[in-house]
């Protein structure tokens, strides 16, 4: 038993590490720091190819992201996969399965490199540079706000190696929480958008991202508010989706009516 217990713990370490070193892999190749090497370029960067089998292949890696995350979020997906692994192994699979995801986007993205935008100012591409990566920073800080270990599935893995039930996180609207409802996707808003240089690819990617969020969120909610109920109701009512409430007397029921 205390080595299935091991093995559950390395295959946690090691996926948080993955994960995390694919995050680091994104943020690098989306703002271009990557350096020209044969295996993989920057977003802005490479050779384009046949217009229609890029844009084939770019909406096809989006594709295949997007559904990752969606299908392997839902609550009835985990209950199938916790059949065949074990319970705390569950979202250190699902960091795998994304880092997996975005090694192959990285790796595989077909070059759109037509210029939308591109700004001159040294001191004006430098802010919106810097911007762009506080909404990286925006993402981290997030996550350790409602307990970066157990997002990732280091907590998980870790009680069950210590011999400890798993607790469910409670329900808490602290910090950035109290105002938006998702600051982690509000970051990568600002990850994806702002950037000194926007490249067709670049806004291919980012226009696939935001329609991805869009979809994800909107599902997201629908499973909280089952398992939360009226609390998150009225925590709809209170705050914006990605970005603060205007004005919090305004109830919005769309969302209730839709439900």
């Amino acid at each position: 038993m205390i080595m299935k217990k091991l093995m559950v713990l390395l295959y946690g370490i090691t996926n948080y590490n993955l994960g995390s070193a694919s995050l680091v892999c994104l943020i690098a190749f989306l703002f271009n720091f990557i350096p020209e090497n044969p295996y993989l370029n920057s977003i802005d960067y490479g050779n384009p190819g046949n217009t229609a089998t890029t844009i084939i292949v770019n909406l096809l890696l989006i594709t295949l992201f997007g559904l990752q995350h969606s299908i392997m979020a839902r609550p009835n997906f985990k209950k199938k996969l916790i059949k065949f692994i074990p319970e705390p192994a569950e979202r250190s699979t699902f960091m795998l399965v994304t880092a997996i995801a975005v090694f192959i986007l990285c790796i595989f993205w077909q070059p759109m490199t037509g210029i939308v935008w591109q700004v001159q100012n040294a001191n004006l591409y430098n802010a919106i540079l810097i911007t762009g990566l506080l909404g990286w920073g925006m993402v981290f800080y997030a996550t350790f706000i409602i307990n970066h270990f157990d997002l990732f599935g280091l907590r998980q893995v870790w009680l069950y190696f210590k011999g400890q039930e798993y607790t469910h996180l409670p329900f808490t609207q602290s910090s950035l929480y109290k105002y938006i409802r998702h600051p982690i996707m509000s970051g990568v808003f600002i990850g994806i958008w702002l950037t000194p240089t926007m490249t067709t690819g670049h806004l291919l990617f980012a226009l696939g991202m935001s329609v991805y969020i869009v979809i994800g969120v909107y599902h997201e909610e629908k499973d909280l508010v089952k398992i939360i109920g009226n609390r998150y109701l009225r925590y709809i009512d209170s705050t914006g989706k990605f970005f603060p409430k205007m004005n919090t007397d305004k109830k919005d029921l769309t969302y209730k009516q839709e439900l």
